[in-house]
């Protein structure tokens, strides 16, 4: 059975430090698969924010974002008090969106935890249609 694989960049455009909580672990003691995409989303909300957006939905007047795929690979356990060190970077870019990769490190032990990726597409969420990537927004995805 062929397995996915995440490549990942050189750099990056954003870090954040995010501290594992007992409601993040599920009945096998560890980081559930479910949680983390929501890790990965207050990852991403960070990044964004950082940007001066208040928010995913709002990069420009009604225009925000939707994912339209994830995908993660998992590397290893990672357990409560851990602290992850999630790194965005931006690829792939259309007029319409782009795609996001994560990579999550344990930061004391610095052990590749999971590789991720979110396919996003720019949505008016007045209009509800896909648009266009609002300039304000792309002009900050490429790495300098």
């Amino acid at each position: 059975m062929a397995r996915l694989h995440i490549n990942l960049p050189e750099k990056f455009l954003f870090s954040t430090d995010i501290a594992v909580r007992i409601s993040d672990l599920n009945y096998g003691g560890h980081v559930g698969n479910d949680t983390m995409l929501t890790l990965l989303q207050e990852a991403r909300m960070q990044f964004y924010r950082s940007l001066g957006f208040k928010d995913e939905t709002s990069f420009e007047g009604t225009v925000g974002q939707i994912i339209i795929d994830a995908a993660v690979q998992y590397k290893a356990e990672s357990f409560l008090g851990d602290v992850l060190v999630i790194k965005i970077a931006a690829d792939d870019f259309t007029k319409f969106g782009f795609d996001l990769l994560y990579e999550v490190k344990n930061k004391s032990t610095g052990q590749e935890i999971a590789r991720a990726k979110t396919g996003i597409v720019c949505f008016d969420y007045q209009k509800r249609k896909m648009t266009w990537v609002p300039e304000a927004l792309a002009s900050n995805l490429q790495p300098t």
